[in-house]
Order: structure tokens, then C-alpha cells, then sequence
């Protein structure tokens, strides 16, 4: 989904400061939508955020990072920053189209017939969840609530059953027929046996395994 994109409206409902050109702050050579800060309160260390606001907020940051480009290691992730990503997620994940889709495959014949091992949550994805132990799949034990509330339903639900859906982050898209890696997962939706969120948004769940920097990237 638009995640950038919900995250930046967001942002610049609570951020103060003056926008300046694009131009003249420097960006992530891998992530041009990232803009890097000097932190005037750390040497070596940069402050990223998806506004090109300065100076900039360190409340709005997306995090700190002493190497460029992050790594998993050096990123310091901004808890707040998290909770507003989260919550703009939460109130517009529905309206996203691709997550629409997403729903609307779910309820189809076809997802019916990946209900037991593909399109959102397979079954040898479970069961290789369970070897992990904490933190992978399964429900309850993921750190969060959402991507084990998600996980748990043992299937996607298939036409006229119902079930949940991931809302994730697309810097690794998963195969046809695989869930995302629960470090790439925002959270989940619940969604009827027609197709529709329940309730008219999915109750979003926050999955609470979600990290900003990977492997992948940003």
C-alpha cells in the first residue's frame, strides 16, 4: 500500500517548520523519498524523515542512523514516528486499492481454493512459524496483536468464510501464494465472507512486528 504516502499527510497534519525544495537537502541515494539531516545534537549521526522540512523535527524523524545508507544495526527507530505511521494506517488502510483487492481476492472462488496453503497465510509458512518459536506467526506470539490475530485463522477463509488480510510494506513483495515476512508487516483487516471490512474498516490490528529498516531496505 501507499504507506509513504499516508505516513507524509500524517506527518505534515502535526509537523511545524518551512518546506523547502527538494533540491537543495540530500536523500537517500537508495530512497529518494527519504531526506537526510545532520542530528545537531550527535556527531556522526543523521536524522531521516519524509519531510523536507528545516530544520527538522526529531519528533518526526523516521529515526537516527550513523551510516548511510541505514542499516538494521545502525537505524535507531523514532517510537513516535511508529505510532503515527500506525495510526494513519489504521484510519486509511481500507481505502487503500491494492488492500481492496486484496479483499475481494480473499472472498473469491480462486482464494477458496488457496485457503489451505496459499495466498495470505499458507500453512507450511505456519508451521515453519512454530520452529521459530516467539516473535514468527502462529498468533500470540508475535510481539504484537494483529499479524498473530491474522495468522491464527490457519487460512485466508475463502469465498463465504471470511478472514484477515496483511496490509504490508512492499520493499519485498512475497511470491504469489506467500505472506510477507513479519518484519515487512504494518498489520491486518479483517474482512467478511463477501469480501467487505467488517464494520467498514477492517478493524486494524497492528501486527507489532513491523521494522522500518531490513535487509530490503527502507
Amino acid at each position: 500500500m501507499a504507506a509513504r504516502t499516508l505516513l507524509r499527510v500524517g506527518a505534515e497534519a502535526v509537523g511545524k517548520g518551512t518546506l523547502i525544495g527538494r533540491r537543495n537537502i540530500a536523500t537517500l541515494a537508495n530512497n529518494p523519498d527519504i531526506y537526510v539531516f545532520a542530528d545537531g545534537n550527535s556527531l556522526n549521526n543523521h536524522l531521516l524523515s519524509f519531510l523536507p522540512t528545516r530544520p527538522p523535527n526529531p519528533q518526526l524523524a523516521i529515526g537516527s542512523t550513523t551510516i548511510l545508507p541505514p542499516t538494521p544495526e545502525s537505524l535507531t527507530e523514532n517510537h513516535r514516528f511508529l505510532s503515527i505511521l500506525q495510526s494513519v494506517i489504521g484510519i486509511h488502510a481500507h481505502e487503500d486499492p491494492y488492500v481492496q483487492s486484496q479483499a475481494q481476492v480473499m472472498a473469491s472462488s480462486a482464494g477458496s481454493n488457496l485457503g489451505s496453503g496459499g495466498a495470505f497465510f499458507p500453512q507450511q509458512r505456519q508451521r515453519r512459524a512454530a520452529t521459530k518459536g516467539p516473535g514468527y506467526g502462529g498468533g500470540g506470539g508475535t510481539g504484537g496483536d494483529g499479524a498473530g490475530g491474522a495468522s491464527a485463522q490457519g487460512g485466508m477463509g475463502g469465498a463465504g468464510r471470511g478472514g484477515h488480510i496483511h496490509v504490508y510494506d512492499n520493499r519485498h513483495p512475497p511470491d504469489f501464494g506467500r505472506i510477507p515476512d513479519p518484519e515487512d508487516i504494518f498489520g491486518s483487516l479483517e474482512v467478511d465472507g463477501a469480501g467487505n471490512f467488517v464494520d467498514g474498516h477492517g478493524h486494524y490490528q497492528n501486527s507489532g512486528t513491523y521494522r522500518i529498516c531490513t535487509r530490503d531496505g527502507m
